[in-house]
């Protein structure tokens, strides 16, 4: 079985996915919703999947949440809620048997400290208390943030999407990055997701050229606290979903039986408690 930790559904006409404006995802721009992914995803093995928010509302989350109604192949859903606004009230409003986690936009929000806010922080005391998890949009530049966050809230479940979006020079993701994934990887509370690096890298990707990010998030994070995403339908501005995932696969193959295990479902299973 294989778990798809992180990929998007959207209905255009909802109006609230202001990041597509940008002349670079208008290829993104039209409806991607469950009856889309399901044929990739049974070709490829994925049995569920973690639908994450791309919107910063309340009302998209909404959406998701009833998606997840209708579609056997979301197991979990991972929302967004207004950190600095009236917390409870939001979370009651959500409230849902799959939704697992809350993801603020952080890639998007001009500030890098933000998480450092004391309202932002109560916020996330109150997700917690929830038994909800903290999904970090992040990049290199958050890494000291973040891992202060880590350090102060060990009770809050944090998962880095997308390695943390690396910067590459050649195949090369950088020191600063290595240094920052392996100060959070110190937590045992923080895990990774092994997804959006196709996006990353762009043209030329493949299981080699990626293979030192591969290698660095095995070394720091290991396996049991690693899970594989598509970033679908976000990947397909760099390839498609079969690919990426035969990649992953290759990249997997020197690991044991149970690794593979948990990079490909167990991590994720346990982590969102699917």
């Amino acid at each position: 079985m294989v778990i798809d930790s992180h990929q998007h559904f959207w209905r255009i006409s909802r109006g609230d996915y202001f990041w597509m404006e940008d002349e670079g995802a208008a290829s993104l721009r039209h409806d991607r919703l469950p009856t889309d992914l399901l044929p990739m995803a049974s070709e490829g093995g994925v049995e569920g999947t973690v639908v994450v928010q791309a919107a910063p509302t309340v009302d998209e989350t909404i959406f998701l949440l009833e998606l997840a109604d209708q579609a056997p192949l979301i197991r979990a859903v991972v929302g967004w809620i207004d950190l600095e606004g009236d917390v409870e009230a939001q979370l009651s409003h959500i409230a849902h048997p799959k939704l697992r986690g809350i993801r603020p936009m952080l890639q998007d929000i001009e500030d890098t400290d933000w998480l450092s806010r004391a309202a932002v922080r109560d916020g996330l005391a109150k997700v917690a208390d929830a038994g909800l998890r903290l999904d970090a949009l992040v990049k290199p530049r958050h890494f000291k943030v973040l891992e202060a966050l880590a350090v102060d809230m060990p009770n809050l479940p944090i998962v880095v999407d997308h390695c943390a979006k690396p910067v590459f020079d050649g195949t090369d993701p950088g020191d600063d990055w290595r240094q920052g994934i392996a100060a959070l990887a110190a937590h045992d509370q923080v895990v990774c997701k092994l997804s959006g690096l196709a996006t990353e890298f762009g043209t030329g990707w493949s299981a080699e050229t990626l293979r030192p990010v591969f290698d660095h998030v095995m070394a720091t994070f290991g396996a049991s606290r690693t899970m594989w995403g598509s970033d679908w339908p976000v990947l397909e501005l760099a390839g498609d979903y079969g690919r990426w995932l035969a990649v992953a696969r290759e990249l997997a193959a020197p690991l044991s039986a149970d690794e593979r295990e948990a990079l490909f479902s167990g991590t994720a299973a346990r982590f969102y408690d699917i």
